[in-house]
């Protein structure tokens, strides 16, 4: 079974900092990793592999720097990684991604299986998913929290998690699925995954080997942009109520009518 996984590097959350006057995230000097969410879609990738057999890519689309998100992948178990970068995908929406996401599987061949986390944690748009599977024509499923491949090797039985509780549902290969983190955990690197990660070669593909139309990527190929960003201010107050418990309930009560609560 052919299986793509789309994985993404993000800045650890753990030493995030907010340009409160540009607006924007300070990257600069950040430690990045890969989208928690996607590491759970590569175990999965890697689960169904180890039983029906095939391989798995993992694909990126970043920066130079996201080539060591792809080389963690490879120390977990993918057999292959294949970065997007060009200068050209800089600033894309999820419109864009999709787009040139779609073309590198598009360019891999029959694909069976695409994997997504359910989102990312810097975008939180969970919007990729679902917009590269109808780019690519195929079935999607997403915030899965179990998966089962049948015999047939043709059919899935799958969990999707929804407001209500869940849904049972069955599904045909190809499809794309975005996965939970309940769904499994991750395995760790072994030190011979690691070495093999290092050795690697990690194809990079820009426009010219997509045959991307130079319209249709990055910021050119986005319809929706951020003009502009804000930090909420939070100003906390604090009153301690003194006296009787009965009298202390009471000035409580008047203090929320007062803030409009009651």
């Amino acid at each position: 079974m052919n299986i793509v996984v789309c994985i993404k590097q993000v800045p650890d959350t753990k030493s995030v900092h907010f340009d409160i006057e540009r607006g924007t995230l300070v990257r600069e000097g950040i430690e990045a990793t890969i989208n928690p969410f996607d590491l759970h879609a590569l175990e999965a990738g890697l689960q169904i592999r180890d039983v029906c057999g095939g391989e798995v890519i993992a694909l990126s689309m970043g920066p130079p720097q996201a080539e060591d998100a792809l080389r963690e992948a490879l120390s977990l178990g993918a057999d292959r990684g294949i970065l997007l970068s060009d200068r050209a995908f800089a600033g894309a929406d999820t419109l864009a991604t999709t787009y040139t996401l779609a073309r590198a599987i598009d360019r891999l061949g029959p694909v069976d299986l695409v994997l997504c986390g359910r989102q990312a944690i810097d975008g939180d748009t969970a919007q990729v998913g679902p917009g590269l599977a109808t780019r690519l024509g195929i079935p999607c499923v997403t915030s899965v929290s179990t998966l089962e491949v049948l015999d047939d090797r043709k059919t899935m039985h799958l969990r999707r998690v929804c407001e209500e509780g869940y849904d049972l549902i069955e599904v045909e290969i190809p499809a794309l699925l975005t996965v939970m983190a309940s769904l499994n955990t991750p395995r760790l690197p072994s030190l011979k995954g690691k070495i093999r990660a290092r050795k690697a070669e990690i194809p990079v593909w820009g426009v010219q080997e997509l045959g991307a139309e130079p319209g249709r990527v990055g910021l050119m190929g986005s319809p929706t942009q951020v003009v502009s960003t804000s930090v909420p201010k939070f100003e906390a107050r604090r009153e301690m109520l003194e006296g009787s418990p009965e009298g202390q309930v009471e000035a409580l009560v008047a203090r929320l009518k007062e803030a409009g609560v009651l």
